[in-house]
């Protein structure tokens, strides 16, 4: 894949300008909010312990000793760490990295926003998530807010919280040619999601889903919905048919996270996946006490794909692919 020759940028100078321009004006909406820019490393001794993301490692010999280092999928577990030991609403604009197929969308290393705010909930989060895009655009933007059971009624056509195993999979079955022997109700649920409802919102403004299943909660805190659904209190922001941001009303309680943690642990061993070091540091943090707070990842090289009309994540990035 190495060539000598493949020195050019994948990006044109002009898409290069307006990625300058989209930073700078990043980072002087936050510092007009008085939220602080940090700096975290990219390098960890412990990792997510997510069985849906493969993270990159890095092995080195220190002091007579191999040590492995994780490359950082999220700066989250670190920034968590600093909202713990005191510091105000943050933010980090940098490089994460992920063990994924690269395509249209996708690379192995790709420019994150991720910020918390204290004191805010998802809610108003998504709110101050429309006012950054309305600056970078220059006009206002207001998002659709779709609750996930909403999502699926109106595009699969089922309700995901009451409809029965039966009916997923066969719903499933007849939109992919897969699912009959799928026992794992959340699996059905994210490839109908993929599939129905994915490429069908966000198409005219940007759309928020929000109340997910709780067994989907990842990092966030479980409510329950108006209809008493266990539901986790996160949303994904999608435009256009393309996911660009996760959002919590970040979870602050250390028991529940670390027998969330000891769970995908669990479920990585029974799926032969390969073991990496949790990062129990986030668990010590959460002891120590995180302020209430909700925090967002936002895909910057998709939303410039979007913001710029380019079809392929390398026509934003200086250098891509075999190019990098």
């Amino acid at each position: 894949m190495y060539s000598k020759d493949v020195w050019q940028p994948t990006a044109d100078l002009t898409a290069l300008k307006f990625r300058a321009e989209v930073f700078h004006n990043i980072r002087a909406f936050f510092y007009q909010r008085e939220v602080l820019e940090v700096d975290t490393p990219c390098l960890s001794l412990g990792s997510i312990s997510d069985p849906h993301i493969e993270v990159l490692t890095s092995h080195t010999r220190t002091l007579g000793q191999d040590v492995t280092y994780y490359l950082q999928t999220s700066p989250e577990y670190a920034m968590k760490r600093l909202l713990a030991a005191g510091m105000p609403s943050i933010y980090q604009l940098g490089k994460v990295f992920r063990a994924e197929e690269i395509g249209r969308r996708h690379g192995i290393e790709f420019t994150m926003l991720e910020w918390y705010r204290l004191g805010f909930d998802h809610w108003q989060l998504m709110s101050e998530m429309d006012d950054l895009l309305s600056e970078l655009m220059g006009q206002s933007i207001v998002s659709e807010r779709l609750s996930y059971a909403a999502a699926f009624e109106r595009h699969v056509g089922l309700n995901p919280f009451s409809a029965s195993l039966n009916e997923l999979q066969q719903v499933c079955y007849q939109h992919t040619e897969y699912g009959l022997q799928e026992e794992d109700r959340d699996t059905l649920l994210e490839l109908l999601f993929a599939t129905l409802v994915e490429p069908n919102i966000g198409q005219d403004v940007p759309c928020f889903i929000h109340a997910y299943p709780a067994s989907q909660a990842a990092l966030a805190r479980q409510q329950q919905d108006e209809q008493g659904n266990a539901t986790a209190a996160r949303f994904e922001w999608y435009w256009r048919g393309m996911e660009l941001a996760n959002g919590y009303f970040e979870l602050t309680d250390a028991t529940e996270q670390q027998q969330r943690m000891q769970d995908e642990m669990a479920e990585r061993a029974e799926n032969d996946q390969v073991w990496r070091q949790a990062d129990e540091r986030l668990i010590s943090a959460l002891k120590q006490g995180l302020p209430e707070c909700a925090g967002v990842a936002l895909g910057v090289d998709r939303l410039l794909m979007l913001l710029q009309n380019k079809a392929h994540i390398d026509q934003v990035m200086p250098f891509a692919g075999a190019h990098a």
